[in-house]
């Protein structure tokens, strides 16, 4: 099975991305709290575990953000395009067809770090 390393991860999601998310949100990438970053958890013949993680940048406040919402916003938001992600992780994988998706609640690793889950499943 390939790996879902980084340098893949950063190909199919690239840093760019986010300030053309911040741009789409609020008219100017410099607006935007944060960096989003695909990173790698675990991966099985079934199921994928990955993260989209949010490091705050310089001078900003990741917890005044509103990063709860994130969930809803990143589903729908076509900058980010979570489902083309969805379907590039599972060929990468090998799978068959477009995988199922769901992404969790953010969760706060630490105050400049916080974590969208993202699971893939195998159909």
């Amino acid at each position: 099975m390939p790996a879902l390393d980084q340098p893949f991860l950063d190909e199919i999601f690239p840093a760019a991305r986010t300030d053309a998310f911040f741009d789409a949100l609020f008219g100017g990438a410099e607006e935007g709290a944060y960096d989003i970053r695909l990173v790698p958890l675990s991966v099985t013949d079934k199921e994928a575990r990955l993260a989209f993680e949010l490091r705050q940048r310089p001078g900003k406040c990741l917890k005044c953000s509103l990063t709860y919402g994130l969930p809803q916003v990143f589903k729908r938001h076509p900058v980010l395009d979570v489902g083309g992600v969805a379907r590039a992780v599972g060929e990468r994988l090998g799978w068959q067809g477009e995988p199922d998706w769901e992404l969790g609640p953010t969760e706060e690793v630490d105050a400049e770090t916080h974590v969208v889950p993202f699971k893939l499943v195998r159909k």
